[in-house]
């Protein structure tokens, strides 16, 4: 059986892992539209977060298998369409993540400076369709809207963290006047998403003292273990003594955007106060302020992105499924198929589901018989389109020039940011230089 997983992100390597540890073993081709593997691993983790970044080793042993094989600089949907991948593959696996945001829907968030966080993600972790994006640093006072993880991420990095974050970030940030970093929360310190970990890093910036207002702590009801441990950590921040650091990182609960305000750049966000209800939920008061500021990076979630020929609920941003099964020989995996939830190994369990499903319906016979799924006619294919595939050997020759750049200057790795760097690394190999 072949099987196309289209992705290469966490849920796309345990999808390709599960389906080669099958009995008969599944031949597996992962299908990238980036040079390289790893999805939000290698371009969305946060480059103070190594640790997280050692799942790839994982990922490389799945790579490493008979039966396995990348095709990088492939886009589904461009170069391949779903009617291609339903012909040449006994079934397909989407999981291609959420690649856009969420938007807040206020008055003001396209001006200059206003952007998603998803784009400065991007940008700092050297995503190449992001390395032409200027961001304007030379403000004195950002917000960030929203209390995840990511949020946190975003906070961190201007407050001058960039172990392995792109030269050309680390550059911007060092030199940005920015002294003051406003996380903003519509709901209390109890409903925040972040978890403990990442919240207690705040606590350790060497360039930035952190603030929290005793009074947004006062009367919180934490609902589970990672609530309560949250609060601690803020108690411990709201009682700190300011030590003078070069910039400041400030936590702001009960607090709503409503329009971020400014003629053609941002020059301030309007705010109003909120309230919980009964049900926890963020009811605004008449209470309004304005901030100034120069930046804004709303963070409040991720959002799945249509693939064409692919059924989907825009409203989600996901493809409707049940239990990772769209239709026999159709499936997804990761956040296009449950949102943008989770932590990364949350989603070895997730695609499991979806395989176990596969599998189920190849034993009960009901996948079509695809009289075309062989590599040389997948091969072939994409060779009458005239497609340069990076394959695996290719981007093994990325990674390794990264690390030996990195490791002149004391770092895990320096990232080739471009699509013209990438692809001559990978073509190096492919030509035998």
């Amino acid at each position: 059986m072949r099987v196309a997983v289209v992705g290469s992100g966490p849920a796309g390597f345990y999808a390709a892992g599960a389906l080669l540890s099958a009995d008969p073993p599944a031949e597996v081709d992962m299908i990238e539209r980036l040079p390289t593997p790893w999805g939000l691993v290698r371009l969305g983790v946060a480059p103070d977060h190594p640790k997280l970044k050692t799942v790839s080793r994982a990922f490389e042993r799945i790579a490493e298998r008979p039966g396995f094989r990348f095709l990088g600089n492939v886009e589904v949907g461009r170069d391949l369409r779903h009617e291609d991948l339903v012909r040449l593959y006994d079934a397909v696996i989407y999981a291609v993540g959420a690649q856009t945001d969420r938007r807040l829907g206020i008055p003001g968030e396209d001006l200059s400076g206003s952007w998603a966080a998803t784009e400065f993600v991007a940008w700092y972790n050297g995503h190449p369709d992001f390395q032409q994006i200027e961001f304007d640093l030379d403000v004195e006072r950002a917000v960030v809207i929203g209390v995840g993880n990511v949020a946190l991420d975003i906070a961190r990095m201007l407050a001058l963290t960039h172990e392995d974050a792109t030269d050309a970030s680390i550059a911007a940030i060092a030199g940005s006047p920015i002294r003051e970093i406003v996380v903003v929360g519509r709901r209390g310190p109890a409903q925040a998403a972040f978890t403990t970990p990442e919240l207690q890093e705040m606590g350790e910036l060497v360039g930035a003292d952190v603030a929290v207002d005793p009074a947004d702590l006062e009367g919180a009801e934490p609902q589970g273990t990672n609530a309560e441990r949250n609060l601690a950590v803020l108690r411990e921040f709201a009682a700190r003594e300011p030590e003078g650091k070069p910039r400041r990182v400030v936590f702001r609960f009960f607090h709503s955007p409503v329009a971020i305000l400014g003629e053609e750049r941002v020059e301030g966000i309007e705010l109003v106060r909120n309230e919980l209800d009964a049900n926890a939920r963020a009811v605004p008061t008449a209470e309004h302020e304005t901030l100034a500021c120069g930046l804004v990076f709303r963070s409040v979630g991720y959002h799945g992105v249509e693939l064409p020929g692919v059924r989907f609920d825009a409203a989600s941003g996901t493809i409707p499924n049940e239990g990772g099964r769209v239709e026999p020989g159709v499936y997804c995996a990761g956040w296009i198929k449950r949102g943008p939830t989770g932590v990364i190994g949350t989603n070895k369990k997730d695609a499991t589901e979806t395989v176990e499903l596969l599998l189920e319906d190849a034993a009960a016979g009901r996948l079509e018989p695809k009289p075309e799924a062989a590599a040389a006619v997948v091969d072939a294919l994409l060779a009458e389109r005239g497609l340069s595939v990076v394959e695996y050997a290719g981007w093994t020759a990325i990674d390794e020039l990264e690390r030996a750049a990195g490791e002149k200057s004391g770092r895990p790795r320096v990232k080739l940011c471009s699509w013209d760097e990438l692809l001559a690394a990978a073509e190096r190999i492919a030509s035998g230089a």
